[in-house]
């Protein structure tokens, strides 16, 4: 893999993002990490990462990080759309611009880096893309509606895309991971909140434990995801799908069953008994 040139996005420091940059360094890749802010990636330090300001929202600043790439390269061989935000609650109480920025975020941006860096990966017919979205994008989980809604589009996102790119040998990696330790967690409890005539409130508790399960036993810490997920995406011919980490076999095992037990099976034990005044 030595001399690979890697995209990453969404790499602000404690998250998947970081991890994956730094091990894609270790394996000899040239890596691009990105981040709306960039004191947000302060720590690495490993020569062969670089970072830039990207904000996937923007059109402008996917154009000018992939021109600049490529400018500086010569090449893009892999790109890991990994930016993403949390957006918890209830779906019935979630403003529609809330959910709007999250599909933007979590979907859209991932379709327009993917589409920025097409060109050049068909015209060498080479190329790897990475998606990481979410188990909760295989299997719905109460509380965090638009999140889990996103994570599912971009799986049928991905799955389209590993069809309709591979006629010029580009390979789309999907990956549905479980629980990580990450800072994600601190970020969407920063902003769970209910409003004051919610009728969710006696469900507040749940919402609260949804989150912290991401960081319980058997989660994987960054690094140890990283190390699994690029040993997988740097060979010649990745898998098209990957799930890892707290609760990925149980959603493996999830996926066979009737689609209405699965909900009654996630409302009765994620969601719990509503905590009564």
């Amino acid at each position: 893999m030595t001399g690979k040139v890697v995209i990453v996005t969404g790499c602000s420091k404690g998250g998947i993002g970081f991890a994956l940059c730094e091990e894609f360094a270790a394996k000899g890749c040239k890596v691009y990490a990105t981040a709306r802010r960039l004191e947000a990636m302060e720590g690495f330090k490993d020569p062969n990462i670089s970072t830039l300001k990207l904000d996937v929202t923007s059109d402008e600043d996917v154009a000018e990080v992939v021109k600049t790439v490529l400018e500086r390269e010569g090449s893009i061989d892999i790109v890991v759309n990994n930016a993403g935000g949390p957006c918890s609650g209830p779906l019935m109480e979630t403003s529609l611009d809330q959910a709007q920025k999250t599909f933007d975020t979590n979907v859209i941006s991932v379709l327009r880096l993917s589409q920025a860096v097409f060109p050049h990966m068909a015209t060498k017919r080479s190329g790897t893309i990475v998606n990481v979205g979410s188990v909760v994008g295989d299997t719905p989980s109460p509380w965090g509606g638009v999140y889990c809604a996103t994570k599912a589009a971009l799986l049928r996102l991905s799955e389209i895309l590993y069809m309709e790119v591979a006629p010029f040998n580009i390979h789309v990696v999907h990956i549905s991971p479980g629980g990580v330790k990450t800072n994600i967690t601190v970020h969407a409890l920063s902003q769970l909140s209910l409003r004051e005539d919610s009728f969710y409130k006696p469900y507040f508790d749940s919402m609260v434990a949804v989150l912290n399960r991401v960081q319980g036993p058997g989660s994987l810490t960054a690094a140890q995801f990283a190390q699994q997920v690029v040993r997988e995406v740097v060979k010649p011919n990745p898998p098209r799908y990957m799930t890892l980490g707290a609760g990925a076999w149980l959603n493996t095992v999830l996926q066979w069953f009737p689609r209405s037990f699965v909900c009654w099976l996630m409302w009765r034990f994620v969601a719990g008994k509503p905590k009564t005044a």
